[in-house]
């Protein structure tokens, strides 16, 4: 039984680079659609596609051997605009080397564009 859809699609993912896949099936939903175009956006995956199965479907990920760490964070820490920095060093392992990825009222998108828009929100992922 799944519990938290996104954390199941961000490990299979991570765990698909780790030997060597060249694409994933993962289960679909909007967040996982909204998450997967911002990652796509940085780079870290090649083109993903809807597959319809009559029911909710799945995303195939054409993966291209970028992604070192994918997870998902829980809880959903909330994030003033002035506190990138303190997350980045919580959970990428470098500053500039890797993407947080964020709920804002603004829709889903990394810390770099928050930032651009002067937005904050809530954490759903990092990605290296």
């Amino acid at each position: 039984m799944r519990h938290d859809l996104l954390s199941d699609v961000l490990y299979v993912m991570n765990n698909a680079e780790k030997i060597g896949r060249h694409f994933v099936i993962v289960p679909a939903s909007s967040l996982v659609k909204e998450v997967l175009t911002v990652i796509q956006r940085a780079g870290y995956i090649g083109d993903f596609e809807f597959l319809d199965d009559g029911r909710s479907g799945h995303f195939r990920i054409n993966l291209v051997g970028r992604i070192n760490k994918s997870r998902s964070i829980r809880p959903r820490f909330a994030v003033r605009k002035d506190e990138f920095e303190k997350w980045e060093g919580r959970y990428l392992p470098a500053k500039g080397f890797g993407i947080l990825v964020l709920s804002t009222p603004k829709g889903v998108m990394n810390q770099k564009e928050a930032a651009e828009h002067a937005t904050g929100g809530r954490l759903l992922a990092f990605v290296y």
